[in-house]
């Protein structure tokens, strides 16, 4: 059964910093793209940041390149994502989100078939 648990969220001042994590477990994920969405209220669910296990590759909306960077253990399953130089409008749910059998980055969140239970990040002014 997989198992896709992120961790790391919180409550945090404008400017300040927060790490995410999230561990995928059921399979071996050889091939994968893990990466985070998210969903602010009243909103609909965004593309944040992707990256391809094998490959490499990384990916960003573009409301976080240069703040957030995304990483990954491969001998864990595991993904992190840092987020610098937070804003009010960064408040969200956070998901993790795991495709696989796959290389390429995909934006679409219809492409990911395991989902994380979500983590509460909430940045004040």
């Amino acid at each position: 059964q997989v198992q896709v648990v992120e961790s790391g969220g919180g409550l945090v001042q404008a400017g300040g910093s927060l790490r995410l994590s999230c561990a995928a477990s059921g399979r071996t994920f050889s091939r994968s793209v893990m990466g985070w969405f998210r969903q602010a209220p009243g909103k609909e669910r965004a593309f944040v940041a992707v990256i391809s296990k094998r490959l490499g590759y990384t990916y960003y909306a573009d409301s976080v390149k240069g703040r957030f960077t995304i990483s990954r253990d491969n001998a864990k399953n595991t993904v992190y994502l840092q987020m610098n130089s937070l804003k009010p409008e960064d408040t969200a749910v956070y998901y993790c989100v795991v495709k696989d059998n796959a290389d390429y980055i995909d934006y679409d969140d219809r492409e990911y078939a395991y989902w994380g239970q979500g983590t509460q990040v909430i940045v004040s002014s």
